[in-house]
């Protein structure tokens, strides 16, 4: 009811002003606003709504509080801007719900963003002042929470009108305005609730598995709360609603950043702790650091996961556990990479996590063993047996272990950690290395001999090192009828390639290396050697070698295609390909990069990926091929050097052409390139354009800046397109062909972008080599020394 501050005028009046304060009860409208001194309680008796004060503080704030228990606030209005005096007055004008104080004017209001006919605030008695229209609702306290959360209250993101519901500490016990903690559901990755104090994590609940939070446990089925999140196309959010509404209970941050959940028992009148998110200790977010697990049944509390150690064992002894722990062997990167199961363990942070409702856990493994970064995956809902995808990557924080979680993570490990320990593997690596050593020492004793036996055979230098069948010249010969023009197919830095057919019936293509190519024995010996050792759908077969006279010859297997470049930069062939064709070349030309970086016996860098080295089979399938100036790279080597830069330019990245740096990023940024012209079906070099000087990477720039990127589309893809794809195959593009080697993505996480339309992609950054003066149509590979190349990139800033 309406209190009022002096009651002395009883008249026969009083019938008519009773039944008017009995029908206004719980609502204000703009004929009956409240003052300070006056409250509205809700229809039921539960919540009480007016002016109050904290403690020995003066400010006066409006908010909403319990009416038939212990007078505890659970909303308040104008937390940030107190009144400071008794002349404040809340009223409901077409602007919504307005907080005035006297003649300094408009306190605090709901903002509505429309003119409202005829609004109503209304207290319900779930503790949620409503606004209304008529019918429409307008606006209501449980879009915007304090630091209590009732019943029926959310805490997540409207994805259409954009709204975040969160919980916001008090600053103290007489101050309601906003402390330092918040508790919000992020939904960076997979979405959990975060518990910030300022910029640091304190806690987190571990993501909702299809019954409860992971971090929380004590969410089991219990006869008092239901909990319930929902993530749909409108909104992601997570609430708890009350079994038997006449329990009153409630969910409080209190200033220190604890969050409680308090039951009100009636024998006692008083509230009991029925539980709190940050248990103990493990709780502390992070605790033990990178792939390090709590338990506050050990002591020390912090142990590594199976298969790790500390990062820095010294600090780890001194109970500094932050830095977390480190592999003692390091991932192959590839199928050969296993998983370990762990059952009762908190899911880690899923910040750093990409997630599939439709598909399952098998698909789920094989997605994460087709990406390098990819460390553990599992379900994301337990129900039923499981269903859904949860992959995390790079590092995993914040596990702790829990026996009621029944849910089993698989984290990626190398194969040698799965079912031995150390003292096996160092038996295992000595009974490898003794006689690993011995056959070393006489392979390198056989080599020598073999090499000087070599040495005094002028016209067979080069046969003993290859691993490959030898053709004799006369097979060739006949095969390429005597090299005849009619069988010239084409002709690069290396030499003419010809086609022909061998007695057998099989067709080959025969790579002849030209006298006065810039090549050499070294380059041919180089592609031998390595294409030999690999074997990938998507590049070329190599089926042997002529070492004959003067004669060098590489025999191919033959792509009655040819290559990319005579078909994407050809008016009269572009067509053959449609957007399909295209689309799966990217892939292809993708997967065999990926295979090259990181699943081959050897990790090469190509050096010289571009169009007329995709060779296009009977399928139009892609196969990279020309291998001449391929480099190997050890296990830990991420760059190298050369004083030799060759390659073909509009395809070489900044670092290699200017300083001959060049690594796994260089081969990324050639694959940019191409991605870009075979959507445009354009030449990046001799790319003109009347408005700008910038080559094809330029153009794309300005076009993904403009929010104008299917321009770039080719105009005879018109029809076949398929625009989500294209769009991410341009996005992936200028990705590929960012300026700086570290802002490139890995080729594992390319064919994972391509793969997956899901997948959220980040901002390009500036493209490397993009702005041209006016460039000759120029396809010849380069031979460049430090000492007679400077090269001036113009770039805008």
């Amino acid at each position: 009811m309406r209190h009022f501050a002096g009651f002395y005028f009883l008249s026969g009046n009083i019938v008519s002003l009773l039944f008017i304060i009995s029908t206004a009860l719980d609502t204000i409208s703009k004929d009956s606003p409240i003052k300070d001194g006056y409250t509205i309680v809700s229809a039921g008796g539960n919540f009480e709504l007016g002016f109050f004060s904290l403690g020995n503080s003066k400010n006066r704030y409006v908010g909403i509080w319990y009416k038939k228990i212990s007078k505890e606030v659970v909303w308040v209005a104008n937390r940030a801007n107190p009144l400071n005096n008794i002349s404040g007055t809340l009223t409901v004008s077409d602007k919504g719900i307005l907080l005035l104080n006297g003649t300094e004017g408009i306190i605090w209001s709901t903002n509505s963003s429309t003119s409202l006919r005829n609004p109503v605030a209304q207290l319900l008695d779930t503790g949620n002042l409503v606004l209304k229209d008529g019918t429409d609702l307008v606006w209501q306290s449980f879009d915007y929470p304090g630091n209590t959360l009732l019943p029926g209250m959310k805490i997540g993101h409207n994805l259409v009108t954009g709204l975040d519901r969160s919980l916001t500490s008090w600053k103290s016990s007489d101050d309601p305005s906003p402390g330092e903690y918040v508790s919000r559901l992020d939904t960076n990755g997979y979405p959990q609730i975060i518990l910030w104090e300022g910029p640091v994590i304190k806690y987190s609940s571990g993501p909702w598995n299809g019954r409860l939070l992971t971090g929380r446990p004590n969410m089991k089925p219990n006869p008092y709360f239901t909990f319930e999140f929902v993530f749909n196309e409108t909104e992601i959010y997570y609430r708890y609603n009350l079994i038997h509404a006449s329990l009153p209970t409630r969910v409080v941050m209190i200033p220190t950043g604890l969050i409680q959940e308090l039951v009100w028992i009636d024998r006692t009148q008083s509230w009991l702790l029925y539980s709190t998110a940050q248990i103990d200790t493990c709780d502390r977010y992070a605790l033990c650091g990178q792939f390090g697990r709590c338990n506050t049944k050990d002591s020390p509390p912090c142990a590594c996961l199976r298969g790790f150690e500390p990062k820095y064992p010294q600090q780890w002894n001194a109970a500094d556990w932050s830095n977390g722990c480190v592999r003692r062997t390091p991932l192959e990167c590839g199928t050969s990479d296993r998983f370990l199961k762990y059952s009762g363990l908190k899911l880690p942070d899923t910040r750093h996590s990409w997630f599939d409702k439709t598909i399952g856990l098998e698909e789920c493994q094989r997605l994460c063993l087709g990406n390098c970064s990819c460390v553990a995956y599992s379900n994301l809902d337990v129900r039923e047996g499981g269903s859904g995808c949860l992959l995390w990557f790079n590092e995993l924080f914040d596990f702790r272990e829990y026996a009621e979680i029944e849910q089993d993570l698989y984290i990626r490990m190398a194969a040698s950690e799965i079912g031995s320990d150390r003292k096996v593997k160092r038996a295992m690596l000595i009974a490898i290395i003794l006689p690993v050593s011995a056959i070393t020492i006489l392979g390198f004793l056989s080599w020598y001999a073999i090499h000087r036996k070599k040495s005094k055979k002028g016209g067979q230098e080069g046969k003993q090192d290859m691993e490959l069948p030898l053709f004799d010249l006369m097979t060739i010969t006949a095969a390429t009828k005597n090299f005849s023009s009619d069988n010239l197919i084409g002709e690069g830095g290396f030499g003419p390639v010809y086609q022909g057919k061998l007695s057998t019936g099989s067709e080959i293509a025969v790579k002849k290396l030209s006298k006065h190519s810039g090549q050499g024995l070294e380059e041919l010996k180089n592609e031998v050697v390595l294409i030999s050792k690999l074997q990938h759908r998507n590049l070329v077969k190599l089926l042997g070698c002529c070492l004959e006279g003067e004669e060098r010859m590489l025999v191919y297997e033959y792509m009655p295609n040819s290559s990319l470049d005579h078909f994407i930069f050809d008016d009269s062939r572009k067509r053959r390909l449609s957007w399909e064709n295209r689309f799966q070349i990217a892939m292809g030309i993708s997967r065999g990069l990926l295979y090259l970086h990181q699943d081959s016996r050897l990790r090469i860098i190509h050096r010289d990926l571009k169009t007329s080295n995709i060779l296009l089979d009977s399928e139009l399938k892609p196969k990279i091929s020309d291998f001449g100036l391929a480099r190997i790279f050890g296990g830990d080597q991420i760059e190298a050097k050369t004083k030799r830069v060759m390659g073909t330019y509009g395809y070489m990245s900044p670092e290699y052409a200017v300083d001959g740096k060049f690594s796994m990023k260089s081969d990324v940024f050639g694959l940019g390139v191409l991605l870009l012209e075979l959507v445009s079906g354009r030449k990046n070099r001799t790319f003109h354009h009347l408005g700008h000087h910038h080559n094809l990477l330029g153009h794309a720039w300005l076009l993904w800046n403009e929010g104008k990127a299917l321009e770039l589309m080719d105009t005879c893809l018109k029809e076949s397109v398929v625009e989500s794809q294209m769009l991410r195959c341009i996005h992936a593009g200028l990705l590929c062909v960012q300026k700086l080697t570290a802002d490139r993505p890995t080729m594992a996480s390319v064919v994972f972008m391509l793969s997956n339309e899901k997948v959220g992609l980040p901002q390009p950054k500036e493209p490397g080599f993009f702005i041209e003066r006016s460039t000759d149509e120029s396809n010849e590979k380069i031979c460049l020394t430090d000492n007679v190349l400077t090269l001036t990139i113009l770039e805008p800033r």
